[in-house]
């Protein structure tokens, strides 16, 4: 995997550190390096960059505000000599935030995070438009079709695919990784046990999933996701 990047800082000493450990990464392409976010702006509109490093504090639009109007797929990693602009860089949904000065090991780890982060965001992808994945169960490995997957059903280190068969496949790995990589929101986290394919849904009984005389709960932790998917497809 490759990961196109930019950097927009205003301190070129900065700038050029950042530049230097880009350019020394073997998954990252640098294609600019821009001064002040104004100047990155054209630039970034007709030749878009996946991932930002982005100073926060800069003259005439300062990081945060820029990284209001950029687009959600375009991911960001704040550089700062700042703290107090943590809780702030967070907000914007930054993959990371670098305190400057920033060594090759700490940023290193930031670009590990971005990798995981385009990793599922392209293995989404894949299952979405393949409508299909494979799991390891019994040793081998199994070929699932989205369309199939009625709900998952967690089970500590294991996870419980129900298909609309009544075939059930048992698979040695975490909720966590099976909701991070499903496409969203077709498949709902509607509790720590469950995941459910919302397409397939028939039935919402006082906040339970039924699916036949199964009865899946949704908790309070995962409600509000839950009610904003029915309120967009309930004709009231």
């Amino acid at each position: 995997m490759t990961i196109n990047c930019a950097i927009i800082d205003d301190e070129p000493l900065a700038a050029g550190l950042l530049k230097s450990y880009v350019e020394k990464t073997p998954f990252f392409q640098l294609i600019g390096t821009y001064g002040s976010a104004i100047e990155a702006m054209k630039e970034l509109r007709e030749n878009p960059a996946q991932l930002l490093f982005l100073d926060i504090q800069m003259p005439e639009l300062s990081g945060i505000e820029f990284a209001k109007i950029l687009p959600p797929e375009t991911k960001i990693i704040f550089t700062t000599a700042f703290q107090q602009y943590a809780i702030e860089g967070y907000k914007v949904n930054a993959l990371d935030y670098l305190m400057k000065p920033i060594s090759y090991d700490d940023f290193l780890k930031s670009a590990d995070k971005a990798v995981d982060w385009f990793t599922i965001i392209q293995k989404q992808q894949a299952y979405a438009a393949d409508r299909f994945m494979f799991v390891k169960s019994d040793y081998k490995l199994v070929r699932v079709s989205l369309d199939d997957i009625l709900y998952i059903e967690g089970l500590k280190d294991y996870v419980r695919i129900y298909l609309q068969d009544d075939t059930k496949i048992l698979s040695l790995m975490n909720m966590k990784k099976v909701e991070d990589y499903l496409p969203h929101p077709e498949f709902l986290r509607t509790h720590r046990s469950y995941i459910v394919h919302m397409t397939k849904a028939e039935i919402i009984d006082r906040f339970r999933i039924v699916f036949g005389d199964q009865h899946l709960p949704v908790s309070d932790s995962y409600k509000e996701e839950v009610q904003q998917y029915l309120d967009l497809h309930t004709l009231a």
